[in-house]
């Protein structure tokens, strides 16, 4: 009986869930655990450790995957899943041993030709009809050329200049909203300010934000079947997002160089020569670089002061506390959920043997609830001592490029927010994202209050 057809016959699965919870019967087999995984109400204790698969994207749409990485982080910090929805890998869901991975570039490596930043990659470089290489996806030097291309667009001095321009349309956005009739704030908010921020770095024109917010979608829901009959029917989207970008990569490569995006790729020997695949999977890091991560942690701090009414009352009375609270939104959200690594020789890690070709998960989600590092990690606390120390980035080499950006958007974002509205209060449920790699929320219903 398997997990699919238990998650599709909803009446044999309840029964068979009540049977359970009430002592009757026992999981018979690690595929009807999977199914079990996504009931909110099913001790996950009850779950055979190795039938665990924190990779299942049900468990973030339903947002019940805490206790799974909570058992794993005490019972298995290094556990090997040897059947999961991706593929065998291992899951490292402890803060410390996240870093050491992220930490030894040289041993566990980002390489898509080996299985790439993603667990259950459909995309792979040496698969030349639909191959996406990207800075992100290779290991030194070749990542650390192409990542220098780009860099100048993130350093203070610059953000220093955008900071008005943001200030501005951030402005425009919460001014142009409802009072006290709910809407979606993802769609009004979080989408809108990113979208607006990706034409600006990229120097396209505005009316073409959405096409870089629907492209990001599209490449985070390749394997949806709800979206896409196949990944190829995908890649048609991604495509015309390939034709979009090639003309303007061509054109700015006659004009003298410029500071946006494409124009850094277009002059710099590192990146003016790409195929049209490398183009493209560049592309694509960038647009969902700057969409996901702004976006989702826009979206996960009004849910989670919310959700924390407390920590909200601390905000009203000392907005102050705005830049140690991004910090804590973003560690409470963790836009991405984990990042994978390829291990390219022998080697150990908590205790384990990792073996030449594993594939390893770092959960910088669980990594960011783990009590041992990081105090009182299960509560959202906007005032803490020590805000920065988080997984939500990455470290070493592959340390997201983009942080201090995704800060600052941030930051002024809740600096006008409190400057207009008493409070915005979540008055619907919210929709989270069906993805173990994005955590993110697709609908947020919010009422702003004056």
């Amino acid at each position: 009986m398997s997990a699919q057809y238990l998650e599709q016959n909803n009446d044999i699965r309840e029964a068979l869930m009540a049977r359970q919870r009430n002592g009757e019967i026992d999981i018979p087999n690690s595929e009807m655990a999977a199914a079990f995984a996504i009931d909110p109400h099913f001790d996950v204790n009850k779950i055979p450790l190795d039938a665990l698969d924190p990779s299942n994207p049900a468990l973030f749409s339903s947002d019940t995957m805490w206790e799974h990485f909570a058992r794993l982080r005490k019972e298995d910090p290094v556990h090997f899943h040897k059947e999961s929805t991706v593929g065998p890998y291992w899951s490292v869901t402890r803060y410390e041993d996240i870093m050491e991975v992220d930490k030894r570039h040289d041993v566990f490596s980002s390489q898509a030709r080996l299985g790439g930043i993603t667990l259950g990659g459909i995309v792979r470089e040496d698969d030349d009809d639909f191959a996406l290489p990207m800075f992100i996806a290779m290991d030194p030097p070749k990542h650390d050329a192409q990542r220098k291309v780009v860099t100048p667009m993130f350093v203070p001095r610059n953000l220093a200049d955008l900071e008005p321009l943001i200030r501005e349309r951030i402005g425009v956005i919460l001014d142009g909203l409802p009072r006290n009739e709910e809407f979606n704030w993802v769609k009004h908010v979080s989408v809108e300010l990113t979208g607006q921020m990706l034409a600006t770095l990229f120097d396209v024109p505005q009316e073409d934000r959405l096409k870089l917010v629907y492209w990001s979608d599209t490449v985070q829901s390749l394997g949806d079947p709800e979206l896409f009959d196949t990944p190829e029917e995908g890649f048609q989207v991604l495509f015309e997002c390939l034709a979009y970008f090639t003309e303007l990569y061509e054109q700015r490569k006659k004009e003298p160089p410029k500071f946006d995006l494409i124009s850094m790729l277009a002059h710099d020997p590192s990146t003016n020569n790409m195929s049209p695949q490398e183009l493209l999977g560049n592309i694509i890091l960038l647009i969902v670089g700057g969409n996901d991560t702004t976006r989702n942690s826009i979206s996960g701090g009004v849910l989670a002061l919310n959700q924390n009414p407390r920590e909200y009352e601390k905000l009203l009375q000392n907005p102050s506390l705005i830049p140690k609270m991004v910090s804590e939104i973003i560690r409470w959200q963790t836009p991405l959920a984990h990042m994978a690594r390829t291990a390219v020789e022998d080697t150990t890690l908590g205790g384990k043997q990792i073996k030449k070709g594993d594939r390893l998960a770092m959960w910088y989600i669980s990594g960011n609830r783990d009590e041992d590092y990081i105090k009182d990690a299960d509560q959202f606390i906007i005032d803490r001592t020590h805000p920065r120390t988080h997984t939500a980035f990455g470290y070493g080499v592959h340390r997201c490029v983009g942080n201090r950006l995704a800060e600052m958007q941030l930051r002024v974002m809740w600096e006008e927010i409190q400057a207009r509205f008493s409070k915005v209060e979540v008055t619907g449920d919210p929709k989270l994202l069906h993805s173990s790699f994005v955590h993110g929320i697709t609908e947020l219903p919010v009422t702003l209050r004056d």
